[in-house]
């Protein structure tokens, strides 16, 4: 029941980073932006991990492993971080977790509790 929550909490991430790559700007320094690097490993449903730089400074890695395997506690545990360079020239990176206990980002620029 909660790996279908995690599942499910991935799937809107990714739509979410679609939308945001697809509405990404159509002129300036962005829009002729290149993949640069590119790894990828599905090992099924034991996991993934995969990681990206593009020509304009964007980046993101990350890692989902299954935890608990065929027990009534069975997750997906997934970890990862993405940088990218805001329009005030800084270099934003966000951590991030995302179990059981929901998506939990960190960054220097978010607020804590």
């Amino acid at each position: 029941m909660k790996s279908d929550f995690i599942v499910i909490v991935m799937l809107v991430l990714f739509v979410a980073l679609c939308g945001a790559v697809l509405a990404a700007p159509q002129s300036g320094p962005d829009a002729q932006a290149q993949i640069t690097k590119y790894d990828s490993d599905n090992a099924g449903i034991d996991g993934y991990n995969f990681n990206f730089e593009t020509s304009n400074g964007i980046s993101q890695e990350e890692q989902g492993t299954l935890q608990n395997a065929g027990s009534e506690n069975e997750v997906m545990q997934v970890r990862g971080s993405y940088s990218f360079t805001g329009a005030d020239g800084v270099v934003y990176t966000v951590t991030y977790v995302a179990d059981e206990n929901g998506f939990q980002p960190k960054g220097a620029h978010l607020p804590s509790k």
